[in-house]
Formats: structure tokens, C-alpha cells, sequence
């Protein structure tokens, strides 16, 4: 069965300016970002907060582009940052630097989220990655959100990168998760009827002023307001190059291995959503080093056992790829090795310092692939997913 051309993919990464003398977040995006477009252009853009800058890549149908791009965009994003006095760091939250340190970017809508939302804009000092899926129509969009929210922890477990929040270990894995889900429209949302149910929600959110525009749905998982693409925001952006080509697989396969279902006449699970909220707190706090919460079937499970049922399920998508062995390769790197979060907790267990986690972040920011790897950044493909 030859795979729906359609399903290509695009990657949203957010990183951290870090000055470099106190490693302490830097409000320098304006200074960066002219840089960063004249090396990598549209692909870079601000985000909330001035001391964040966010990368796109273009349209990819491998996960070798999606590496190359990858390995292209932070390069050039670390050179433009270099050149203006500061560094990139990938993690979901800083080691010790709070909200204080940072204002609004200044871009309407931004300011406009400020207004509107108050502290919790303010507050939003987090990374996440973004991963758009090129869906073949509005119904088959449905399907596989409908499909994929039952395998979101998991993959949340998998990347869990934020430790710590202003100095302090959170005791959570992913603490950006904590702090994103206080956004109103934030979270896992139900199962839809029908593309045509889910423009009715979208409809009546507007016309109640709950939200100004589709853009403010913030749920884990969304149909793009822009793109012909079923968006995952589910994880912290990865510390390295190697973690995130890990997600895209991962989510890529888990798109369409719920297409097939949808084809094959699967009846989609259903799943409460009090469990799907019970399963993001729990992949939130404790990563892979606890039980998951198996939402279909209503248990406690292992961590490794979770994500091997996860790899079961997307399988044959992977097969249909060519990616089984290099995603399989990547999962049992993290599980062997430890998370984004695990690891950031054992640099500061060496030493004791927060300064000494950001440089550790730094680091492996800058690494082609995972640490030591390296990554041929020839492939050049166009256009771009950027929100």
C-alpha cells in the first residue's frame, strides 16, 4: 500500500536567548531575529515572549529532511544569536530565570494576549514543539484527531524537557505542560462528529468572544487555522536535533496509522476525558519513569510497556515510511539514556548550579543528532509550516 502522499510534515521548534555571562534568559530578539532571517529568512519568527525565537521548517516528506532542516535552522538561528551577544537553549522552562526577566513581545497580537489574558500571558515563559501532518481532507482530519488522543501521553512522556521553573526542581518532568494548561483552550479536546461539529464549537467559541480567532485554540492537538494540517503540540521542544526527529516520527506514524484505522472501518475508542486529563498530568509529571495511563483500556502501565504498546500500534504506518528501525533506534535511545528532563536533572546533580544545566542545554543544543551524532545538512525543500 503505497503511503497517501499527502502525509508530509513540518516542525515548530521555540527556543530561549540566553545571555551568555549570566545564562540567564535575554530579551534580545530584536537584536537576533533580523540576523537569523537574513541567514534562514521566513523560517525564523518571534514568539510571546523577547527573550524566545522560533524556527519552522519547510515541507518534509522524510524524516532526513526533517533532521537536515533541523540541524540547518538552529545553526543558523546559534550564529545570528552569537553575532548579537547571546545563545540559543532548547528546553521547555529555564533552569532559574523567571517571567520577571522577560516582557510581551512587542506584535499586536501578542500585546493583545497580554490584555486579554493577563498573568497568564505574562507567565508564559515556556518552549514547546509543534508537528504539522498534511491531512487529505477536513473528514479525515477529524478521524485522526479523533483517533490519535488516546496515544498523546506517551509521546508527552517520551519528550518531557522542563524540570525546573525559577529556580526550583518542580518535581515534574515537563513543567511547561503544568503552565500551558492554564490557558482556557488548552488541553486534549473531546471527540467530533464530523468536521462540520468542529467548525460549530469554533463558530460558537468566537461569537462568545471566547476566543478572536481559530489561532487561540490552544489544544494539544488542532486542526491548522492556516495550513491543510493536522497540528500535535503536545511536547516541550527537545534539547537535541536527534529527540525531535523522534516526535515527528513518532506523531507522523501515529497519523496515519489512524487514518488506516478510519479506512479499515476501526471504531475509533472511546475515552473519557477525566482519564485523558488523569494521563497528561501523569506523563506531565513523571516522564518515563512511572506508570502511563492506558486511557483505552482503563490501567495503570509501565512506562516502556505504554510506549512499546504505541510502537505496536503505529507499526505498519512506520513500515509504510521506510522508518521503523531509526525511530525504534531513537526511542530506545531515550529510554536507555533518559529524557530531555532526566538528564537536565543529573547535569545539575554534578554540580549543583543552574548555570551549569543552561550550558548543558546550550551544548546539546547545538549538537547535529544526539550527543556526539552528526547530521548532513545539505536538503533544502520549500515551502514552510509556521504558525
Amino acid at each position: 500500500m503505497a503511503v497517501d502522499t499527502t502525509f508530509d510534515i513540518g516542525v515548530e521548534e521555540e527556543y530561549f536567548l540566553i545571555d551568555p555571562v549570566t545564562r540567564a534568559v535575554s530579551p534580545a530578539v530584536e537584536r537576533v531575529l533580523p540576523r537569523a532571517k537574513a541567514i534562514a529568512g521566513d523560517s525564523v519568527a518571534t514568539e510571546m515572549q523577547q527573550v524566545q525565537i522560533e524556527i519552522g521548517t519547510d515541507v518534509c516528506w522524510t524524516l532526513a529532511e526533517i533532521r537536515a532542516e533541523l540541524v540547518r535552522l538552529r545553526a543558523g538561528v546559534r550564529s545570528a544569536a552569537e553575532s548579537a551577544g547571546t545563545m540559543i537553549a532548547a528546553s521547555g522552562t529555564h533552569p532559574f530565570s523567571d517571567w520577571r526577566a522577560s516582557d510581551l513581545t512587542r506584535k499586536d497580537s501578542y500585546l493583545r494576549l497580554g490584555r486579554d489574558y493577563g498573568q497568564i500571558a505574562r507567565e508564559q515563559l515556556v518552549c514547546g514543539c509543534h508537528v504539522h501532518v498534511g491531512m487529505p481532507g477536513q473528514e479525515e482530519t477529524i478521524e485522526v484527531l479523533n483517533r490519535a488522543r488516546p496515544w498523546l501521553s506517551p509521546i508527552r512522556a517520551l519528550a518531557v524537557n522542563s524540570p525546573f521553573w525559577a529556580g526550583s526542581d518542580t518535581g515534574y518532568a515537563s513543567y511547561r505542560s503544568a503552565v500551558w494548561l492554564r490557558w482556557p483552550m488548552a488541553g486534549t479536546p473531546d471527540a467530533f462528529a464530523s468536521w462540520e461539529d468542529y467548525e460549530d464549537l469554533v463558530q460558537t467559541l468566537e461569537s462568545t468572544g471566547s476566543i478572536d480567532n481559530p489561532a487561540r485554540i490552544y489544544w494539544d492537538i488542532r486542526p491548522s487555522s492556516k495550513f491543510d494540517t493536522l497540528e500535535f503540540r503536545v511536547t516541550d521542544v527537545c534539547m537535541t536535533v536527534d529527540e525531535t526527529v523522534m516526535v515527528a516520527g513518532l506523531i507522523r506514524a501515529l497519523a496515519l496509522a489512524c487514518h488506516l484505522d478510519a479506512l479499515n472501518g476501526t471504531r475509533p475508542p472511546s475515552v473519557r476525558p477525566e482519564l485523558m486529563q488523569a494521563a497528561t498530568w501523569r506523563a506531565s509529571r513523571y516522564g518515563v519513569d512511572a506508570d502511563l495511563v492506558d486511557v483505552v483500556e482503563r490501567r495503570a502501565l509501565p512506562a516502556a510497556k505504554m510506549v512499546a504498546a504505541l510502537l505496536d500500534f503505529i507499526g505498519p504506518a512506520l513500515d509504510e515510511f521506510g522508518e521503523r528501525d531509526e525511530v525504534g533506534t531513537l526511542v530506545e535511545a531515550t529510554l536507555r539514556d533518559g529524557t530531555g528532563a532526566a538528564r537536565q536533572r543529573r547535569s545539575f546533580a554534578r554540580a549543583g548550579r543552574g548555570e551549569d544545566v543552561v550550558d548543558y542545554i546550550v551544548e546539546q543544543t547545538a549538537a547535529q543528532g544526539g550527543p556526539g551524532g552528526s547530521s548532513d545538512t545539505s536538503l533544502f525543500v520549500s515551502p514552510r509550516y509556521m504558525r
